[in-house]
């Protein structure tokens, strides 16, 4: 089955609130699973919970079917949600284009190359969503 991946915040931005709308429209379409990632920072002491997360979603979008709800530490949200997209073989990542110059900035300071496109079509076998607001 086809997994679609959508890295949101807590408590959800409208940022996170379009992005994930744009993840569940795909997982409709796809008949996909719908996996919704957050990334608690080591340096802020994240508490959110799984519950949390999930309470936060259904207020907003009602009951998903075939979601799972994901909450993942880190000391890097990035680095994180690739972690994420690679262990759990994803189809298609939907971040949203705040996500997409963040990544780009680390790409930039690691591999001295902007082109985050071809990096993660390099690195990853899924396809990239980017939704603007």
């Amino acid at each position: 089955m086809t997994l679609v991946v959508v890295p949101v915040r807590y408590p959800l931005t409208e940022h996170s609130r379009a992005t994930l709308s744009k993840a569940i429209r795909i997982a409709n379409e796809e008949d996909a699973s719908l996996s919704i990632l957050h990334v608690n920072l080591y340096q802020e002491n994240g508490r959110v919970t799984r519950t949390d997360l999930k309470e936060a979603v259904e207020d907003a979008f009602g009951y998903l079917s075939d979601a799972r709800y994901v909450v993942r530490s880190g000391f890097l949200v990035e680095e994180t949600i690739l972690d994420e997209i690679i262990d759990e073989d994803a189809d298609v990542v939907v971040i949203g284009q705040k996500q997409t110059s963040r990544w780009r900035e680390m790409i930039r300071r690691l591999l001295d190359d902007p082109d985050l496109e071809r990096f993660l079509d390099g690195e990853l076998d899924c396809r990239i969503v980017t939704v603007s607001r």
